[in-house]
């Protein structure tokens, strides 16, 4: 199992492989594609870096996130100079899934650790992020 610092870091660097550097040619924070690729060695971070490394890539990753639209999503994901076998909104669902994953990973860590009152359902999703048709 990993720790929870190293699986915040690895979905920055997601978050970085997909949305800056596959989108728009950027690396922001190289330290974290070398330290928290997929299949790097484990080992245990601060929190507070990747947190802040986190929060760094994903505040940069939004806005162009916000321009998505049908069009864009449909097209060829490619990482520069290489081209992938999907489309840029299977880079949303794949990051979806990998959050999901991580998520529940760090739960379990919780739990082990005796962590009391954690959450158990995701909220009143109808209201707080209702599916919303183009």
């Amino acid at each position: 199992m990993n720790c929870i610092s190293w699986n915040i870091g690895h979905l920055a660097w997601q978050e970085q492989r997909y949305f800056l550097l596959g989108a728009q040619g950027r690396m922001l924070l190289p330290r974290i594609n070398e330290q928290f690729a997929y299949g790097a060695p484990a080992s245990t971070p601060p929190l507070d870096e990747v947190w802040t490394a986190w929060e760094t890539i994903t505040q940069a990753a939004d806005p162009w996130l916000d321009t998505l639209a049908t069009e864009t999503l449909q097209g060829q994901f490619t990482v520069p100079g290489r081209p992938k076998p999907f489309v840029v909104g299977s880079t949303l669902l794949r990051t979806i899934y990998h959050y999901w994953y991580h998520t529940g990973e760090n739960m379990a860590i919780r739990q082990r650790l005796g962590h009391k009152d954690l959450p158990d359902f995701v909220g009143n999703i109808d209201e707080e992020a209702p599916y919303r048709p183009e």
